[in-house]
């Protein structure tokens, strides 16, 4: 089956496609930027920061791999593009929990420091 055997309706417009795709290179981009950030942090690394940073090294593989679909050619196609879509909303997500993980981790930290301190 060809791209022109399908129905118009089966397809995604490419400037949607394309829009779509420009929001996704975006918040990878910040993920990646805020992993980065939090990596360089001066708090030393502890065991429990494993916690955050797997659902965010996940959530970051999948925004990548949808990225991935986004770019191939057949994801002109609906089901190709909602599934990369998916892809992208779960990455997201575990994107999410991952850093809001890391704020709540360094939060306490930087709160256990502060006793020692003071």
């Amino acid at each position: 089956m060809t791209d022109r055997d399908y129905r118009p309706d089966d397809l995604v417009e490419t400037i949607f496609r394309n829009g779509t795709l420009t929001v996704v290179g975006i918040v990878l981009a910040f993920s990646l930027g805020f992993l980065s950030h939090w990596a360089a942090n001066p708090i030393p690394w502890e065991p429990l920061d494993g916690l955050a940073l797997g659902p965010m090294l996940i959530g970051i593989c999948f925004q990548i791999k949808a990225l991935a679909d986004l770019l191939d050619h057949k994801c002109l196609r609906r089901r190709y593009f909602e599934r990369a879509n998916r892809i992208f909303l779960t990455g997201l997500i575990l994107t999410a929990f991952g850093v809001a993980g890391a704020i709540l981790l360094d939060f306490f930290e930087i709160a256990e420091m502060k006793k020692m301190v003071g």
